[in-house]
C-alpha cells in the first residue's frame, strides 16, 4: 500500500505538480487547498507525512503546525516562500521535521520527504497524560477515570486536552477559543462554560466542588496539576 501524504497548499498549480511527481514516485497524495480542510483531513485519516505551506489563505501555517503537532507525531515538512532563518527556526521549534523554501526542485522535496519518513520508522510514542486516576489518551481521543471511560463529545475531549496540556496555567476563555480555532467553531454551539460543566461531570469526584478543573473568577480556568 503506498504511503499516504497530505499536502496542504493553496497554489493549485504547485499542488498538482507535487501530487503528480510524488504520485509517480509511489506515494498517494491528498491535496487540501485550505488550512481548515487540511486539519479536517488530518483528524479524519491517518497520514504518513504532511507537507504544509506556511502561507495559507485562512490559517497561519505556524499555528497550523502547532495544532497538528499537538494531535500526534506525524512528520511535517513545511513549504514556504519565506526564506528568513527565523521562520525556519520557529517552524522547527513548533514541531516541523524539516523546512523547504520555495521555489524548490521536486527531487529535493522527494529526498527530504523520504528522509523524514525514514526517521519516523520507529514505534510511535503513545503519549498518555496522567493525573492521578485520570488518564487522557490523545491518540484514542479517550479519557478514563480508573476503569471508566468518560462520556465526552469530540469538542469536549479537545477542550479537556487543551486544558490538561497546559496544566497549572490559567487560561482565559479567549485563549481557549484561540487554541480551538482549528475546529469548526460554529459547531461549538454552546459556551465553553457549559462544556466545562459537562467535562467536570465526567472527571470530578464531586462536580459541584471541582478539584481538577477549577474556575478562576474573572480570569478563566486552570487544570490542576495534582490533587490531594
Amino acid at each position: 500500500m503506498p504511503q499516504q501524504i497530505l499536502l496542504i497548499e493553496d497554489d493549485a498549480r504547485l499542488a498538482a505538480m507535487v501530487q503528480d511527481y510524488l504520485g509517480g514516485s509511489g506515494f498517494q497524495v491528498t491535496v487540501a487547498g485550505t488550512g481548515q480542510k487540511g486539519l479536517d483531513l488530518h483528524r479524519q485519516r491517518q497520514f504518513d507525512a504532511i507537507l504544509l505551506d506556511l502561507m495559507l489563505p485562512d490559517f497561519d501555517g505556524l499555528d497550523l503546525c502547532r495544532t497538528i503537532r499537538a494531535d500526534n507525531a506525524t512528520p511535517i515538512v513545511m513549504l514556504t516562500a519565506k526564506g528568513e532563518p527565523m521562520d525556519r527556526i520557529i517552524g522547527l521549534e513548533l514541531g516541523a521535521d524539516d523546512y523547504l523554501p520555495k521555489p524548490f526542485e521536486p527531487r529535493e522535496l522527494l529526498a527530504r520527504l523520504k528522509a523524514v519518513l525514514r526517521r519516523g520508522i520507529t514505534e510511535p510514542a503513545h503519549r498518555i497524560l496522567r493525573f492521578g486516576r485520570l488518564e487522557i489518551d490523545p491518540d484514542a481521543m479517550e479519557a478514563r477515570v480508573g476503569d471508566r471511560v468518560c462520556d465526552l463529545t469530540a469538542h469536549q475531549f479537545n477542550l479537556l486536552e487543551i486544558l490538561a496540556n497546559r496544566a497549572g496555567r490559567v487560561l482565559s476563555r479567549d485563549t481557549i477559543m484561540n487554541a480551538l480555532k482549528g475546529e469548526n467553531l460554529a459547531s461549538f454551539d454552546r459556551s465553553i462554560d457549559v462544556h466545562v460543566s459537562r467535562i467536570r461531570a465526567e472527571i470530578e469526584d464531586d462536580p459541584n466542588k471541582p478539584r481538577r478543573l477549577i474556575t478562576v473568577r474573572g480570569a478563566g480556568y486552570v487544570f490542576a496539576r495534582s490533587q490531594d
